[in-house]
């Protein structure tokens, strides 16, 4: 343990994961390959943490390529990088090489293995890279995340391997899991959740023609897969989804590319597939391809069980109430995120509407500026992360912004902006 940037009195007391601050970024743990934090490596500082843990710790990793694999096996564990681009966890693993060596087991073979028992996992403002692929030329199954467990967590993130099923989180009985502002990029079916999933402000790019979305929601009929808010790109004639058995998708408010193919989600035929016993459950809505859309893509979402509106369509609705990350998540990176209403959102009430943001890990208090203009007008400065607009006007943009104040410092926040109904 490094003891340069803490005093003894915090030394002693970190056993219990108090928030230590390291060049004005506070973490319970910090990981750097200089020496500087308490650990170099990843996997040393999760496996620093009681086995026992259920309060959230944060691990911030610092700038560098870390070519760890790793094995999350504590509940309440938050990985987050100091930029999304340049922390990078990078490792090469074939799934079929590791099975061969591994008695036919598949746990071990990603670059991020999360253990079937493992809850309340955050990964943040980071890269997972399996480049198996890129080294070796084989492009075949190779997992960036692959893991069980529930209540997971992906905000910020590059998710990218050089095979098929990039990110796999396969708890199928009871697995939920919550992805925004994510970039996801590898072969077949390189997304591919079982149980509940929701994704939002997303892109994803697929290298295949088989697949790129695939999900498994068996276990139970009211399992859902939803993306929201998000791109579709990939190579000439790539296909947007399969399954094997029996899912429930939706896609709303999602732009794909030109080369996306005119194939609609499929049933595969293969010696895995099972019949789909709740049949074709694939749902949309104001969804557009760049040059034209196809008609399987239709809006369509009234026909969902429940006859579902678009405004319904939320993270709590996906997990049909038994968890709602938009209200429950941690703060855990450095500037203020995840605006509720969207960035962009439309056609929203007049009576009033209350602004919520996922405060900086950081942050003592938070300034509040709004208006109608893009340099909106400064509100005031509060500590809880929610501020009401008041009655608003038809048919108008506004715009709202967050600055993080901190111990050291004020940060100011990206501009968000809604529009409000017409009538």
């Amino acid at each position: 343990m490094n003891k340069k940037n803490c005093s003894l009195a915090v030394l002693l007391y970190i056993l219990a994961f108090p928030f230590c601050t390291f060049a004005k970024e506070t973490a319970n743990i910090i990981v750097a390959q200089d020496g500087s934090g308490q650990y170099t490596s990843i996997q040393a500082a999760i496996n620093s943490v009681p086995l026992d843990n259920n309060k959230n710790i944060i691990i911030l990793i610092r700038h560098g390529v870390y070519h760890e694999k790793i094995y999350i096996t504590r509940s309440f564990i938050t990985l987050v990088g100091e930029n999304r681009d340049s922390t990078q966890i990078v490792f090469a693993e074939l799934r079929k090489n590791w099975v061969k060596d591994h008695n036919g087991s598949d746990y071990g073979s990603a670059t991020i293995n999360i253990d079937s028992l493992v809850s309340d996992i955050t990964l943040a403002n980071l890269t997972v890279h399996n480049n198996y692929g890129s080294l070796y030329g084989d492009h075949d199954h190779q997992f960036a995340i692959r893991g069980g467990g529930t209540r997971i967590i992906i905000l910020d993130c590059n998710i990218i391997a050089d095979g098929g099923d990039t990110i796999s989180l396969w708890n199928r009985v009871n697995g939920m899991y919550y992805h925004s502002n994510c970039y996801f990029e590898g072969w077949v079916d390189f997304v591919c959740p079982r149980g509940w999933c929701y994704i939002t402000d997303s892109k994803f790019y697929g290298h295949n023609l088989s697949a790129s979305l695939w999900h498994d929601g068996s276990a139970d009929k009211d399992q859902k897969f939803v993306i929201r808010y998000s791109e579709f790109d990939g190579v000439q004639d790539f296909s947007l989804g399969r399954h094997h058995r029996d899912a429930q998708i939706y896609l709303l408010d999602c732009i794909f590319s030109r080369v996306m193919a005119d194939r609609p989600i499929y049933h595969p035929v293969s010696p895995s597939s099972l019949p789909w016993q709740w049949g074709s459950r694939h749902y949309y809505y104001n969804c557009h391809r760049v040059g034209g859309d196809y008609d399987w893509f239709r809006n369509n979402l009234e026909t969902a069980e429940g006859h579902p509106n678009a405004n319904d369509v939320t993270a709590a609705w996906t997990f049909a109430g038994k968890w709602n990350p938009e209200e429950t998540m941690p703060p855990v990176l450095s500037t203020v995120s995840q605006p509720m209403p969207r960035d962009g959102a439309y056609d929203l009430t007049t009576d009033g509407i209350q602004l919520k943001w996922l405060p900086s890990r950081n942050a003592t208090s938070h300034n509040i500026y709004f208006g109608k203009s893009e340099n909106p007008d400064y509100k005031s400065n509060q500590t809880n992360n929610k501020f009401d607009t008041g009655k608003l006007e038809v048919n108008t943009r506004y715009y709202w912004r967050v600055d993080e104040v901190t111990e050291t410092d004020t940060i100011k926040g990206a501009l968000w902006h809604f529009t409000t109904k017409k009538y």
